[in-house]
């Protein structure tokens, strides 16, 4: 079982969600090219407002997504995307099912 998860919540400036949609599409490669991310997704919770949910077996596996290129994707795009800055939150897994 991942013990260690990574939670970012992402609010779109007005009338530029289909691009943060369009950001988030993008990254799947990326996610998939990381040996330590378990499990990766993009999400919209509603209207404007987006997350990000990822799985580690590992701390230095979330760290080293947390310095990886969605990351830095990311944070180079915020400020022209984003309302706010990301709300990342980490996450200490204790139980899951499969």
């Amino acid at each position: 079982m991942a013990k260690f998860a990574l939670y970012a919540h992402l609010k779109a400036k007005p009338g530029k969600e289909a691009e943060v949609e369009a950001f988030l599409k993008s990254a799947l490669p990326l996610a998939q090219q990381e040996s330590q991310t378990i499990t990766w997704y993009a999400f919209s919770e509603s209207e404007g407002t987006y997350g990000i949910f990822d799985t580690f077996d590992t701390e230095a596996g979330r760290q080293a997504h947390l310095n990886g290129a969605i990351a830095k994707a990311l944070m180079a795009k915020a400020a022209e995307l984003l309302a706010e800055p990301p709300k990342i939150h980490n996450i200490s897994l204790l139980a899951d099912k499969h």
